[in-house]
């Protein structure tokens, strides 16, 4: 029961922060933003329930994400013809929920008849055949074009039209906070339990009983419900949803979320959303080469950090519940890996901009702005400073990743030795 009231609590403290934000990043960029984030996180939880509880690699779950949108924006744009009965834009989400489950449920009974590649292969080719069906049936989807809808129709009960983006941003922070609070004590239910154990060890748990392939088909169903509603809602934070929602491009990038976040982590699809929502909304406007930069450091992660950001944290639990004392004893060789890696990472991202400057300039034009300083493509000083930069980063690197290694090693024998004794 303690724990239970813990849990409400926190959620109840990240709703009320989350509720304070407009009023410090009140501008229609970032309102924009903050909205588009929600609907992610609530879309990276969905597939973290599928990939992470329940082990089934999908390469097509954008299909009850766009799918849901599309539906969705038909709805609205009959209410507003009057060809259709009037429903609450709060309720929209349940809309998308339906449509997601319905299609979780169908799609679902196929593909989880198998398991692993097999499974992720099926994924992969309904994630084709959506994306061409909303290219070739342009009577519902239109085509390449998709569809504009105007999310103020009908009555504003107490005044909210949903029209400024403010109060679309409330409107998808209150479904955020209960879908993604729903997906979290799901899995403290005995069905979580049995998806991470099904996900484990399927073998043994057929063994004592469970049918499989039931736990994964729910699994799998649930999960599409709950992208189902966060397709809703982005079709109402844009008011147009595309063939793109539907794409492996939407499939790929929420896989990359999860993953960069910490698959199997419930907070690693929530670090993964925010972050790389916020740097595809910036990065974009700085460099057009970002798109190889989100590569990299997903190779980088999956790498030398599968547990993801979220696993880098969650290692440093047993130190935090024990010793505290001991992180004080890390963060000096952390500091330094750090610094280490940032220098290297500094040389190898203006050797990147140099080759990508070059490749679409003449010889004449070689002045180009690297963190916010003017380099010449042309002049051989530029590249050797680079070049130097991932050279010291190297040797640095060697001095100070053993350090950090050694720190940790000490930390850890002493957490073992003091809960051992």
């Amino acid at each position: 029961m303690v724990t239970f009231i813990k849990s409400i609590s926190s959620w109840i403290i990240i709703a009320g922060i989350a509720a304070l934000l407009p009023l410090v990043f009140d501008s229609y960029f970032a309102l924009t933003l903050l909205s588009k984030m929600g609907v992610l996180i609530m879309f990276a939880v969905a597939y973290n329930m599928l990939l992470g509880q329940g082990g089934m690699l999908s390469f097509g779950h954008a299909i009850y994400f766009g799918f849901a949108g599309y539906v969705s924006v038909h709805v609205l744009n009959g209410i507003g013809e009057e060809t259709l009965p009037y429903i609450p834009i709060v309720l929209f989400p349940i809309i998308g929920a339906i449509v997601g489950l319905c299609l979780g449920i169908i799609i679902g009974y196929l593909s989880t008849r198998r398991a692993g590649t097999a499974f992720a292969m099926i994924s992969l080719g309904f994630c084709e055949m959506a994306t061409a069906l909303t290219l070739i049936f342009v009577v519902f989807f239109n085509g390449e074009d998709g569809i504009q809808t105007d999310r103020v129709v009908g009555p504003e009960p107490f005044g909210v039209s949903f029209g400024p983006q403010v109060e679309v941003y409330y409107l998808i922070l209150f479904w955020s906070v209960l879908t993604v609070a729903l997906m979290y004590f799901l899995t403290k239910t005995p069905f979580g339990r049995m998806s991470n154990a099904v996900r484990d060890n399927p073998e043994r748990a057929a063994f004592i009983g469970y049918n499989v392939r039931h736990v994964r088909w729910l699994a799998f169903s649930l999960s599409a419900m709950f992208a189902g509603a966060a397709g809703s809602l982005h079709a109402l934070n844009y008011e147009h949803i595309g063939f793109e929602s539907v794409s492996l491009i939407q499939s790929g990038a929420v896989l990359f979320m999860v993953f960069i976040g910490g698959v199997g982590h419930f907070l690693g699809p929530i670090i993964g959303a925010i972050g790389l929502t916020y740097l595809d909304s910036t990065l974009a406007d700085i460099t057009e080469a970002w798109l190889l930069y989100l590569g990299l450091t997903f190779a980088t992660i999956v790498a030398f950090a599968p547990g993801g950001l979220a696993g880098l944290i969650v290692m440093h639990g047993p130190i935090v519940s024990t010793n505290k004392t001991l992180l004080i004893g890390l963060i000096k060789p952390y500091l330094a890996a750090i610094g280490s890696t940032l220098l290297g990472l500094l040389g190898t991202i203006g050797i990147i901009e140099l080759l990508y400057f070059r490749s679409l300039i003449s010889k004449g034009e070689g002045e180009v702005v690297i963190f916010w300083t003017e380099f010449n493509a042309n002049g051989i000083l530029s590249w050797i400073i680079f070049f130097a930069a991932i050279i010291i980063s190297i040797f640095l690197c060697k001095i100070t990743y053993p350090k950090a290694r050694e720190s940790w090693d000490h930390a850890i024998s002493v957490v073992k030795s003091e809960i051992s004794s």
